[in-house]
């Protein structure tokens, strides 16, 4: 990956063949199987070694407008557009996704409304990249110096342990 590869983010899926897996050592790792196939992820994130980090994006739902931004949940557009769940980041390599065509032609209702919020996420996301860097960083620093709320630990995936098994898999 290119050094002006950070300079954006992109979203993509993750394969559920690769998440299958991690969730065999952390079920944490958020499922992108059957209803979930088109669970978008905000890339990348950061890079730790060879792994780029992912976190999964959330479709707007009525409890996020409630929500507070905390230390592993961002929301999108006041929770308008959808949250980011950093607590469920999980590290990947480029053989572990593919890029969503934001630009292609939709060929339903339902597929036109999903581009088009998929549009809106990424265009708040590029605007307050720096929060979201920020965020994602703290939270991954604090996890693995132990420093975290035991209720926000419990919720996060295990970083060190999925970057093991990232390598394992990519291999």
């Amino acid at each position: 990956m290119k050094k002006n590869d950070y300079k954006k983010f992109k979203i993509v899926k993750v394969g559920s063949d690769y998440c299958d897996y991690l969730r065999k050592y952390d079920y944490r790792v958020p499922y992108n199987a059957g209803s979930k196939d088109l669970r978008p992820f905000i890339g990348v994130l950061f890079m730790v070694k060879n792994c780029e980090y992912f976190a999964p994006l959330s479709s707007p739902k009525p409890k996020h407008k409630k929500l507070k931004n905390s230390l592993d949940l961002l929301k999108i557009d006041d929770g308008e557009n959808g949250v980011i769940n950093f607590n469920n980041m999980i590290p990947v390599t480029k053989n572990n996704y593919q890029e969503f065509d934001l630009n292609k032609k939709p060929t339903n209702e339902k597929e036109e409304f999903r581009l088009i919020l998929l549009q809106k996420q990424l265009r708040w996301l590029t605007q307050h990249r720096k929060e979201v860097l920020d965020k994602s960083l703290i939270l991954y620093n604090l996890y693995k110096n132990d420093k975290l709320p035991k209720n926000v630990r419990e919720r996060c995936c295990n970083y060190p342990l999925l970057e093991e098994k990232c390598k394992e898999y990519n291999k």
